[in-house]
């Protein structure tokens, strides 16, 4: 029964044994996993490094774009206000026009009769002018047979 008991203990030391071998094997290879892991970690770590700070520089010039189109659009609202001001002018010259041509339409309309009268009389003035011209040349053409 002794050895039964001394069997025993061996084949319970070779168990234990044969798991702390396992156990070895499986944490090394747990290790290389971690270092692998760690190495990728740090690659990483500097491609996020890389990548944050063109990030930056991007966002850096997107205010300075930003800043840029916000400048730019201020002038225009001073170009935009110009012209406004410039087409409301211009609205005035119209109406102030159409208020002439109405003003002067008006008074041809009203006036029609006398500048009528004005033009009959301008030409009988102009026909008894001629008469005048032509009595005149023909005293002279017959003072000079004479």
């Amino acid at each position: 029964m002794e050895i039964l008991l001394y069997i025993s203990a061996l084949v319970a030391a070779i168990a234990f044994a044969v798991l702390v071998i396992y156990l070895v094997r499986t944490l090394k290879s747990a290790n290389r996993t971690l270092e692998h892991v760690a190495n990728t970690m740090a690659g990483l770590e500097k491609q996020v490094n890389g990548i944050t700070r063109e990030t930056e520089e991007l966002l850096h010039r997107t205010n300075r774009l930003a800043d840029d189109i916000q400048e730019k659009s201020e002038s225009l609202n001073t170009v935009f206000s110009s012209v406004k001001e410039l087409g409301d002018s211009v609205g005035q010259v119209n109406q102030s026009i159409k208020h002439v041509s109405n003003t002067v339409s008006t008074q041809v309309v009203k006036q029609s009769d006398q500048i009528a009268k004005a033009v009959q009389w301008g030409n009988v003035a102009i026909d008894l002018y001629a008469k005048f011209k032509q009595k005149q040349k023909q005293s002279e053409t017959q003072g000079g047979e004479k």
